[in-house]
């Protein structure tokens, strides 16, 4: 009974160890899924709104109509977001590059990423809404996509300066924690001890005898 005890003692704390070890490896997997999660929403998120605001600055926000002398009709010239302000589609560029950008650095550079993203986002969205102030007769459908895109970006990005360097780059975005041979083998063979001794005890013989 006493060989048995101590047999079973190690059989125990490798299976104690092999849970413990399990445990950690799924919490490391949980938060290393919540990363690439995150990472994922980010980038979505500011391609989409940079591609809004995009869309917005090319449709039309103000109607020019010039009166020209009886019997000539009035002209009347369409002026898109971007040729009333062209800081416009050059802020969206800014936050497409941006979103990629996020997937391609890490630590200090994507640190970097998010400070720029915040600032163009708050640029974007404070000249779209510079644009209905200071202009008149522009319609305040479009340039209110484009504000509301242009926070977007700024959150994006301030989330980035917040959390961004615990996320995955993308040369590592789906790798998985490496393997650990040297563990791996030590198990194998404590259990190939145990299962041994077992194997001499069924058998009637003493395996604590040399």
């Amino acid at each position: 009974m006493s060989a048995r005890s101590e047999l079973a003692s190690p059989a125990v704390a490798n299976k104690s160890g092999t849970v413990s070890e399990e445990r950690t490896g799924e919490r490391e997997e949980t938060v290393s899924a919540r990363q690439r999660r995150e990472l994922t929403v980010a980038v979505l998120g500011c391609a989409v709104a940079a591609g809004l605001a995009l869309f917005a600055a090319s449709r039309t926000w103000l109607v020019e109509v010039t009166q020209r002398p009886a019997p000539l009709p009035a002209t009347e010239i369409a002026r898109s977001g971007g040729s009333l302000v062209p800081a416009l589609p050059a802020l969206a560029l800014v936050g497409l590059a941006g979103a990629g950008a996020l997937l391609a650095t890490r630590g200090r550079g994507r640190l970097a990423v998010g400070v720029l993203l915040a600032v163009s986002g708050l640029a974007l969205a404070g000249t779209a809404i510079g644009a209905v102030v200071n202009l008149d007769g522009v319609a305040a459908g479009w340039p209110a996509l484009a504000a509301l895109a242009g926070a977007v970006v700024a959150v994006v990005g301030g989330v980035t300066v917040r959390s961004g360097r615990s996320w995955p780059a993308l040369g590592t975005r789906y790798d998985r924690p490496a393997p650990r041979p040297a563990h791996d083998r030590r198990l194998a063979r404590d259990q190939d001890q145990s299962g041994g001794m077992w194997d001499a005890i069924d058998r009637g013989e003493d395996p604590t005898k040399s």
